[in-house]
């Protein structure tokens, strides 16, 4: 499977996100929405948005992995949340919870939503995989 990074010099340099990814080859996954529910069906980290952006990223790579990919094979990613500001204000950290999953940014779009099912949940992640075409799903 090869991946190319797609940023056009007409537009501006992107920061925390790439602008698209081209794959050659390879099974498409589509993720659904993933919030902080943790295994016991509970949500993770109340009020925390970090604590929920770490949970949600693991529920995300936990179905990529059971496509036989990693979360490196994600190539688009959308996050929802209930407050940008507070997005905002946590950069830093929700980039290093991030970087757990990521050495290179997919294509990210960020929305500010008034609700999600969940009324406790602050973020959602859903977006799309591409992996490797020999690895079989469990």
């Amino acid at each position: 499977m090869e991946r190319t990074v797609l940023d056009p010099d007409e537009l501006a340099p992107p920061s925390g996100f790439n602008h698209g990814i081209a794959v050659d080859g390879g099974r498409t996954v589509y993720l659904a929405g993933q919030d902080a529910t943790g295994p016991d069906g509970d949500l993770v980290a109340p009020g925390d948005l970090v604590g929920q952006f770490e949970r949600a990223l693991a529920n995300l790579a936990a179905v990529v992995e059971e496509a036989g990919g990693t979360s490196e094979d994600v190539v688009r990613l959308t996050i929802y949340v209930a407050d940008r500001e507070e997005y905002r204000a946590n950069l830093g950290s929700l980039g290093e919870a991030f970087g757990q999953y990521f050495e290179e940014y997919p294509a990210v779009a960020l929305f500010e939503v008034s609700g999600f099912f969940r009324e406790a949940a602050l973020v959602e992640l859903e977006g799309t995989a591409v992996v490797d075409g020999d690895t079989d799903a469990r």
